[in-house]
């Protein structure tokens, strides 16, 4: 590569989301120029252009502070160089409404142009921001490995702000209102630019007993006029500069740095807004009170608005600028996207307005989206909005990835992903991961998708030993459907399975109690009358023909990703995977075997073989699965929603 040539950079895995329209393309002023951390669709436009403004209000809400627009991606045939300016153009309007100026400095914008398969992207840029003049780019670069490249130099910063904001307005002129509570709304806006205002800086780290002591900045302290692009970052600046703190000093895992760098691993600091409304006086006087009677009959209106702001920064980032640039501006965005939900119901009920943040598959940064409380998550009216969430950002319909339930957990309790709690006890996660090889020469393994409980005999204190297998099956089942934020009910007991089995009128009362069997049927049963979640059931005459039912396994796997349950005689297992080389059919189940007994210690089930991979036939000829028993295999269905 030459010094003149143009390189972009390309993080996110999926580039093209849809088949036809334009994607706005996401970089960072802490990354090297042109380089593209995601892409989002717009969905506000039709056939003759988008929707800007409100695009650009989604966007000013979607998009943590730290992240921004650098370019577009239109995917249409025909004239490329064309189409690419046209791109830009979008880009850089988009651009203008989001930065609220009318004119921006000169900045390298992208264009791209792709066919409606994806197969063909080609990239301009063009340098100026007035230039109707694109180059074409050299190089594009796809890197290996984004998750490192954003969370290594990178931490996020979150501020929660809740605010009760009363005002007065005119009993007899209620469209006064209005104003009054636009008023109100600016007030707190350049409260937080005050001298006097302070913020308190802290880490949120969950990997140290060494956190360093919390740091007070005041508004006096920071500066809001310096633009972020002219700003030095620490180790580039002169010697007095970098005495002050950089982001670095709270972020604990640039010393060891995390196995998995994610949005949930990241270095993360908390930010607390505090106001002192009294002033130091010059000498000591009794405290006054003034009273300033209205003019006319009032009334009193009380606005509740809950503020959380996630930001992204590079931990060389010096933290006066962190809360100037980035924090501060992001919490007068909030609070401006609010009050613009509210207005249209300020003389009624008001919208519960609270912001979520979410690291959703596929996209490397997180993304906040406020949501309204009023409203339960299976109306209507909030699946709408996550379904134009899923279009927007290139999800699948068919799971809930934007759920609150599905929400990034921040705080400094410990978010341990191999164990939960049930009634007091812990629950082993996940138990697979990590265990030995299936032996499958050649094969290809087709795992279950996404997290579990672990449920086996004994649990709980309960003595189910001998007859309770399909019980725990089902409950790592349920487990699942929960996980996956399918569902919200708690994993049932084994008196609670046995009455909904006696609510649908598949058994006796007597039944509740007992100490009876169920199968794959009864499991089918419950999940429908628990979940709404139907299943397929495979029927097997002999253990003996289960490896012909691999590839149809295989593809349940990819498709469904749901842990099966396998029934056969008196026993009952979860099915996790199987290995299957479709060439030689040799194959291995993964089993997770709900017999077990002991304690709940990872490397004892998996040394004692309780979650492993099970041949048909072992290396001694023994026979894993019973040639002289019938099987029924349980295959859950994943729902398709959102």
């Amino acid at each position: 590569m030459n010094d003149d040539s143009i390189t972009i950079r390309i993080l996110c895995p999926k580039l093209v989301l849809a088949n036809s329209g334009l994607q706005w393309l996401i970089g960072s002023p802490f990354f090297p120029p042109l380089t593209v951390v995601s892409t989002v669709r717009c969905i506000h436009d039709n056939s003759a252009s988008a929707d800007y403004d409100k695009e650009s209000d989604d966007l000013r809400t979607l998009l943590l502070k730290g992240f921004y627009v650098i370019g577009a991606l239109i995917i249409k045939t025909a004239d490329t160089e064309k189409n690419a300016s046209e791109a830009i153009d979008a880009a850089r309007r988009l651009r203008r409404l989001l930065s609220g100026e009318a004119e921006l400095p000169d900045t390298v914008t992208i264009g791209a142009v792709a066919d409606s398969l994806g197969a063909d992207i080609k990239f301009f840029v063009s340098r100026l921001e007035n230039s109707t003049s694109i180059e074409t780019v050299d190089y594009v670069l796809y890197d290996d490995n984004p998750e490192k490249f954003v969370w290594e130099r990178g931490c996020l910063i979150r501020c929660e702000l809740p605010i009760k904001l009363p005002f007065y307005y005119p009993a007899n002129n209620p469209s006064d209102a209005e104003k009054r509570y636009s008023h109100a709304i600016e007030s707190v806006a350049t409260k937080l630019k005050e001298p006097q205002i302070a913020y308190v800086v802290e880490s949120l780290s969950q990997v140290s007993a060494e956190v360093p002591l919390p740091v007070l900045f005041r508004g006096k302290d920071l500066d809001f006029d310096t633009d972020l692009s002219n700003i030095k970052l620490v180790g580039e600046a002169d010697e007095d500069d970098t005495k002050v703190l950089s982001c670095a000093h709270f972020c604990l895992q640039n010393i060891s740095a995390p196995a998995i760098f994610s949005a949930e691993n990241a270095d993360k600091i908390q930010v607390s807004v505090l106001l002192n409304t009294s002033q130091k006086p010059t000498k000591s006087t009794a405290p006054i009170a003034e009273y300033y009677p209205a003019l006319e009959d009032a009334r009193l209106l009380v606005v509740d608005l809950k503020l959380d702001v996630l930001c992204y920064a590079t931990k060389r980032l010096r933290l006066i600028y962190a809360l100037s640039k980035l924090v501060v501006p992001g919490l007068v965005d909030q609070l401006n996207t609010m009050k613009k939900a509210i207005m249209p119901y300020l003389l009624i009920q008001h919208p519960q307005l609270r912001p979520f943040h979410f690291s959703p598959p596929g996209v490397l940064q997180p993304i906040t989206v406020i949501y309204e409380l009023s409203y339960g998550e299976t109306e209507m009216k909030q699946v709408d909005v996550r379904k134009s969430l899923h279009s927007r950002l290139g999800l699948p319909f068919d799971r809930p990835l934007l759920r609150i339930a599905n929400a990034l957990v921040l705080s400094t309790k410990d978010s341990s992903n191999s164990v939960s709690l049930r009634k007091g006890s812990v629950l082993l996660k996940d138990v697979h991961i990590g265990i030995p090889s299936s032996g499958v020469t050649g094969g290809s393994a087709s795992l279950v998708q996404g997290s579990y409980e672990y449920y086996h005999y004994l649990q709980d204190g309960f003595d189910d030993s001998g007859w309770g297998c399909a019980y725990r099956s089902l409950q790592t089942i349920i487990s699942w459907f929960r996980l996956q934020h399918y569902a919200s009910v708690d994993v049932p007991s084994h008196r609670e399975i046995q009455q909904a089995l006696v609510d649908i009128g598949d058994k006796d009362p007597s039944f509740v109690g007992s100490r009876e069997w169920i199968g794959a049927i009864e499991l089918s049963f419950v999940l429908d009358k628990l979940l709404g979640v139907s299943c397929k059931v495979l029927n097997v005459r002999s253990g003996a023909e289960l490896p012909e039912k691999c590839r149809e396994l295989a593809l349940h796997f990819e498709s469904q990703g749901t842990p099966i349950m396998i029934g056969g005689g008196v026993l009952a297992y979860t099915l996790l995977g199987v290995d299957y080389n479709e060439a030689s059919g040799d194959c291995a189940f993964l089993i997770l075997d709900p017999h077990y007994t002991g304690n709940d210690e990872h490397k004892k089930i998996v040394n004692g073989g309780w979650c492993g991979w099970k041949k048909a036939v072992d290396s001694k000829g023994k026979n894993f699965f019973l040639h002289d028993k019938f099987y029924n295999l349980l295959l859950p269905q994943r729902p398709s929603m959102v």
